[in-house]
Formats: structure tokens, C-alpha cells, sequence
């Protein structure tokens, strides 16, 4: 099937229905069903356990439940540097730069722009013209779980309620303002010299629920509604603390300020990352 062809399907696919199935099947308890559908994933996308807290595919009650797996505590080491940022996530890099203007890189000659991202909040996009920004793509072989990547103060996450368009590359390089079209989840951070950063976790195909520790399921498959806010008095997170898991494959977007980041040179288009590796350093004083 042509790269064309599955993406014109997905105008006629009910997203939200699939969606809503594989979050039922992938918590089905059944021990033969689930312990087949790891072993076929993990031999499909050659996923890699050895990080992995748990590795038998028997010990994991569903399927989900080894999507949304852990690191062991030793795995993926922090960097040495207290200035390195931290990459957020498993998975392929699409895009990594310094926004020109307000407008972000989706796929080649796509663009779409930080107000649309963030739903509309001027102030915010405003607040991040000419940003240092990253795309990381999540693909099935993947951990799943996002981590903050400099230490932290949470003030308030955004649910967008949006579409449920697939996020791989080969749908990226074809539907316009992809990402400012999917529903996500949008994390506002100050760091630690109280200038704000922001995280956005985007949601695709398939993806049943995207999950914080102080919400509980963020992404529920219902009908697309207002937005939600939850403000916080400030939540302190160090550097490569959890604040979320996705269920399949997605997509994470991290936005820094003018000149408060550099990303790395080896970090850039294609390149394959690693949840807490660095991919670039804090710019201080």
C-alpha cells in the first residue's frame, strides 16, 4: 500500500472508534491473548527489553501494561553535565532548531504555527517566538513514558481536545497542521531561573489514553469538548522525572525560549534518541 493511499484511508477511517477498541483490547486480561500480542510487537518492531524493568512477557497482566513499561532504575543514567537537557523521550528526531518567527517545521515544506500548537494562547506563543524547539516521533518499539528535561516547576497542563490522525512520518509529510490538529496534552514549565518552557504530548491513531500523575487519564476517547486547564501552585520536578505515558505510538514537542538552550550538533533530523540522553545544554547567567 502507498504511503499516499493509507493516509487518504485515514480520512475515512471512524478514528475515535479505533481508537477506543484498542483501548479495550489492549486490557483485556486474557493471559494467551496478551502474552501473543507482546511477542508479536516485540518481534515486529525488534523491541529492545534489556532497559526494561520487567522483560518476560508473562509477568505483565495486559498489553498495555508492557506498552506503558518501566525502566529499570539503573537504565538510561541522567548526564554528568546539571546543564545538559535531557531528552523527554524515547524515539526519531523530525525536527530540532530555532523557530523562525512563530511557525514550526512539521515535514518538508509543511509548516503550522506555535498559537495553533498551544490552542490559541497568544500569550504564550508570543513568549517562545524565535524558540529552540524538538520534534520526537514515537514508533511502537519505543518506551513510552515522558520525563522532564531540566529540572522544573510545573504551573498547569492543557488538554486540546482534536483529531485522531496518525503521527508517523509518512502522514506528517502529508496532512496540514498535523500536530495543531491532533488532540494533546500541553505542559507549561518555569525552569529554574523562572523563565517558562513548555511540553506537548500529541495524540494520534490508536492511541487509547494519555496519562500525568496529577490528572489520571487526560485523553479519553470522548467526544471532542472544550479544553481543560489545571493550574498548579508549582510542582518542583528534577530533571528526568516522570510527567506522562502515551499508549502506542506518538509524538512529543519541548519548546525553550530564545537563547536559553543550544541543542547538540549530533542532535538533528533522523537521528535516533534516547529517553534522558543529552541532546543539548541550558544557556545560564
Amino acid at each position: 500500500m502507498s504511503p499516499h493511499f493509507s493516509v487518504t484511508l485515514q480520512y475515512l477511517y471512524p478514528r475515535r472508534l479505533l481508537s477506543r477498541i484498542v483501548l479495550y483490547a489492549t486490557r483485556i486480561r486474557i493471559s494467551p491473548w496478551q502474552q501473543w500480542l507482546i511477542r508479536t510487537v516485540v518481534r515486529r518492531y525488534a523491541v529492545d527489553l534489556s532497559d526494561a524493568e520487567e522483560s518476560d512477557p508473562r509477568a505483565w497482566p495486559t498489553f498495555n501494561a508492557f506498552f506503558t513499561r518501566a525502566l529499570r532504575p539503573e537504565a538510561r543514567p541522567l548526564p554528568v553535565d546539571p546543564d545538559a537537557v535531557a531528552a523527554p523521550s524515547d524515539g526519531t528526531l523530525q525536527d530540532a532548531g530555532e523557530l523562525s518567527g512563530a511557525t514550526l517545521v512539521q515535514a518538508k515544506s509543511l509548516t503550522y504555527t506555535l498559537e495553533a500548537l498551544l490552542g490559541g494562547d497568544r500569550e504564550t506563543a508570543d513568549s517562545l517566538t524565535g524558540a529552540a524547539a524538538a520534534t520526537i516521533y514515537l514508533a511502537p518499539r519505543d518506551y513510552h513514558r515522558v520525563h522532564v528535561p531540566i529540572d522544573a516547576t510545573l504551573t498547569g497542563l492543557v488538554h486540546v481536545p482534536g483529531d485522531r490522525f496518525s503521527v508517523n512520518p509518512a502522514t506528517a509529510e502529508r496532512i496540514r497542521h498535523l500536530f495543531a490538529r491532533n488532540e494533546r496534552v500541553i505542559f507549561h514549565f518555569r525552569d529554574a531561573d523562572g523563565r517558562p518552557f513548555v511540553l506537548v504530548m500529541v495524540g494520534a491513531l490508536l492511541v487509547g489514553s494519555v496519562e500525568t500523575p496529577w490528572t489520571g487519564p487526560v485523553a479519553e476517547l470522548r467526544r471532542p469538548g472544550p479544553e481543560r486547564r489545571w493550574e498548579f501552585d508549582g510542582i518542583d520536578l528534577a530533571r528526568g522525572a516522570e510527567i506522562g505515558r502515551f499508549n502506542m505510538g506518538s509524538t512529543v514537542i519541548v519548546l525553550f525560549p530564545r537563547g536559553t538552550v543550544r541543542w547538540d550538533p549530533d542532535f538533528r533530523s533522523g537521528a535516533t534518541v534516547r529517553c534522558r540522553e543529552a541532546i543539548g545544554r541550558r544557556v545560564t547567567g
